[in-house]
């Protein structure tokens, strides 16, 4: 494996569902450096969705986790390296481009965003009012913050797994909230998260506020299975990792064009406002959310990629169609 934060990559690609792993399988294929920034198997639409039964080639029903697996291991068959790491800010017009993780900096030549459109407008009460003074998205950034003390963490996906996990290292307990009995994540992940002697699982319950005066001191909650209606839970932290349809684009600072819906503005190569920086996927709201149609703005977005990094008209490769 390289070591992906002292290298500049033809190609980082943010975002690991169908476009992104698409987009890395014909980018690897056309032998370009591609790295992939991922959070998750589960973290995406895809990765949550139960049941498939219309994507082209595969007969009958599968499990959107297991697709999403296929697609990945055959981008890493080609060449592409998956990256366990969340994009937090990127700098687009320099050259190289670079993107900021939790982890590091990695630089490439040219950017595909395949952020998709999960993020949130509906926030839990005292979300915004206490974010930095209790309230975090990122656990590798503020754990040390909490370190001996109580924390909860909101979501139930392999990043809030992740996340909980990391937390644990430091707080003195972590209190993970899923709204379901069951969460969709990756199993060994999970059991050992059940086998972390100070994690509290709260299955089923919804967090309803974030409390406190000058910094979080507690939340209230709801425990649907119980039905002892709203609790209140002492802690000093929150760390949120929940779901929405909004499309994700707050680490991109403003640097691309955004459409008055939040939306990835790109032309018909899938190419935003500045070259070699592509969007991909749901983050661009041209389609209906279909994974294939996803996978297609991956490919797209590949051959346009590689022939601009080449600066050629026409793409080097046969794409084997």
């Amino acid at each position: 494996m390289t070591d992906s934060l002292n290298q500049v990559y033809d190609v980082i690609i943010i975002g690991g569902g169908p476009a992104g792993a698409t987009a890395a399988m014909y980018a690897a294929r056309a032998e370009l450096e591609v790295g992939i920034l991922d959070k998750g198997l589960t973290t995406g639409a895809l990765g949550t969705t139960s049941k498939i039964a219309n994507y082209p080639g595969v007969e009958g029903e599968i499990g959107g986790a297991e697709l999403l697996q296929t697609m990945r291991e055959q981008a890493a068959a080609f060449g592409a390296e998956f990256i366990n790491d969340k994009a937090i800010g990127t700098d687009l017009l320099g050259q190289p481009k670079a993107v900021f993780g939790n982890l590091g900096v990695y630089n490439a030549r040219s950017i595909i965003v395949a952020t998709g459109s999960m993020g949130r407008s509906n926030l839990i009460k005292g979300e915004a009012e206490f974010l930095g003074r209790g309230v975090s998205y990122c656990a590798v950034c503020d754990a040390a913050f909490f370190k001996d003390k109580d924390v909860a963490v909101i979501g139930k996906s392999d990043e809030a797994v992740d996340e909980a996990l990391y937390l644990a290292r430091f707080a003195r307990t972590v209190h993970f909230f899923a709204p379901g009995k069951e969460v969709n994540v990756n199993e060994e992940e999970f059991d050992g998260l059940q086998g972390t002697g100070n994690v509290v699982l709260h299955l089923g319950s919804i967090v309803k506020e974030i409390v406190g005066e000058e910094k979080v001191e507690g939340i209230r909650f709801l425990d649907r299975e119980a039905g002892t209606g709203e609790e209140y839970l002492e802690v000093d932290g929150v760390f949120v990792y929940l779901q929405g349809g909004k499309p994700i684009t707050d680490f991109l600072q403003g640097q691309l064009e955004i459409s008055s819906e939040g939306c990835l503005q790109v032309d018909r190569e899938n190419q935003t406002n500045i070259p070699g920086v592509y969007a991909i996927g749901d983050v661009i709201c041209t389609h209906v959310k279909q994974a294939v149609i996803a996978a297609g703005d991956g490919a797209i977005a590949a051959i346009a990629a590689e022939k601009w990094l080449r600066g050629k008209s026409k793409a080097r490769v046969d794409w084997g169609e």
